[in-house]
């Protein structure tokens, strides 16, 4: 994780490796080319949209209503919910829980709200192991790093990479480097944490209110290996993830994977409205900020989010940045739109191009290149402009509404472009221009093209 707190300094970091930057943002273009095709494959996938976005805002605009039917339902079901007003909060509770049952160990499965939380160091300082057990979250845990993707959370390290970090950590053969090997070593590592576990822990992606269940998604199995082995399971869960029954909750499903990664579904959709026999299931619902946002009509809309990562694989910044130079646990367009506020470096609401690629595809039609310009214009608002732009953006307003003046700019620029070496400009280019390859200057301005082509057709007539 990138030490410095200015994204664009940490993205200077990311993009020394050059070859690094071309492979990260490849492999998630071909995510998104999966998604594209899956949902060509739809052909009412416009209207799943339109319905996903309707429930969202729906469940969203009776909050309370669904929050408190799902309590009931979930109490009915012999479940018992805990309620959190932030991360400090839902730590003490998580630890309370695991305390009173003497838990040593602790499996995990993929949980975007207890990073949120930083859940693991909290526990693990209070003696309590924490093994996180999708193979992703694995890989970047036993490598001393956060998720730098919120579905692929290892995207950013090389097989060769994990081949290394396995033989260290698991004793896998030097210079084993084959996925399929890597993964079975992952897994007979794994089966033995689950079989000596004394409890497990879940994310959630969606809450059912009008069943008390809560819906859980994984490739691997790994959530249904954790919580069907200890008698103690723990799900973890923002108050932003209920939804009202099980049809709405078919809608979401319908999209979550196909915009994730252009699987129909994902291989277990488990639905959880008890614990097993003798067990104990807990949930712990999390505000932590959301009923702030809420207050806000744009920023509310973030919590559309289904956290597909469909904004991640798209975006032009994050794929060419990396996940560790957005400052916060989640990274990118989606990241940006929950997470600004938590910013100090006031930095990363411009680490977009507001093209609207992120919003062209999410699932629930979260507007998030609409949301990322209101947190800029939050950010002016309150004085908390970066460094730089409080002082040039204003020259840059006064340069672009005379014609003049930024005529002879381009002018300028186009001439620099053509005799000046661009080994010399590149330094001056900025943090993105360094590892970019400069435009070819055009022969003439559009606007004396537009005033030729403009002079020919009236000549012509």
């Amino acid at each position: 994780m990138y030490s410095s707190n200015n994204h664009a300094k940490n993205a200077r970091i990311f993009c020394q490796d050059e070859g690094r930057v071309d492979w990260h943002s490849k492999a998630l273009w071909n995510l998104r080319a999966k998604r594209d095709k899956a949902a060509a494959s739809i052909p009412e996938w416009e209207a799943l949209r339109q319905a996903g976005s309707q429930i969202k805002l729906h469940t969203l605009s009776n909050l309370s209503h669904y929050l408190q039917m799902f309590e009931k339902q979930c109490v009915a079901n012999g479940i018992h919910v805990h309620w959190a007003k932030d991360a400090s909060e839902h730590n003490k509770i998580a630890l309370d829980i695991l305390a009173k049952h003497q838990v040593k160990k602790l499996v995990k499965s993929k949980s975007m709200l207890t990073e949120e939380c930083h859940l693991n160091p909290f526990l693990e300082q209070h003696g309590i192991e924490v093994i996180d057990t999708d193979l992703g979250e694995r890989i970047i845990q036993l490598n001393n790093q956060p998720p730098s993707h919120i579905v692929v959370p290892a995207i950013h390290m090389k097989k060769e990479e994990v081949g290394d970090l396995f033989h260290e950590k698991l004793h896998t053969p030097k210079g084993e480097s084959d996925p399929t090997r890597l993964t079975r070593a992952a897994r007979q590592h794994l089966r033995d944490q689950f079989l000596s576990a004394d409890a497990a822990m879940t994310g959630v992606n969606m809450a059912v209110a009008s069943e008390g269940a809560v819906v859980v998604c994984t490739n691997e199995g790994n959530a249904d290996m954790g919580v069907n082995l200890p008698a103690l399971q723990l799900h973890s869960m923002g108050i932003d993830k209920i939804v009202p029954d099980h049809d709405s909750a078919m809608v979401l499903l319908r999209m979550l994977a196909r915009n994730a990664i252009g699987q129909p579904i994902t291989t277990y959709s488990s639905f959880y409205r008890g614990s097993k026999i003798n067990g104990e299931m807990h949930i712990i619902i999390v505000d932590n900020g959301r009923t702030e946002i809420m207050k806000d009509k744009i920023l509310a809309e973030s919590l559309k989010c289904i956290r597909c990562g469909g904004c991640l694989n798209t975006c032009p910044v994050y794929r060419r940045s990396g996940g560790f130079s957005y400052n916060y646990t989640i990274p990118g367009p989606i990241g940006i739109a929950v997470g600004a506020q938590h910013d100090d470096s006031n930095t990363i609401p411009w680490a977009c191009t507001l093209c609207g690629s992120c919003t062209y595809v999410c699932p629930t039609k979260v507007p998030l290149d609409k949301i990322i310009a209101h947190h800029r214009r939050l950010k002016a608002q309150a004085g908390k402009l970066p460094f730089g732009k409080k002082h040039y953006m204003p020259l840059v307003g006064k340069l672009m509404s005379s014609p003049t003046m930024l005529n002879c700019a381009m002018s300028s620029a186009r001439v620099a472009l053509k005799i000046i070496p661009h080994s010399i400009i590149k330094p001056f280019s900025g943090a993105w221009g360094q590892y970019r390859e400069l435009p070819v200057s055009p022969k003439s301005s559009f606007d004396t093209w537009y005033k030729q082509h403009t002079a020919a057709k009236k000549e012509a007539k």
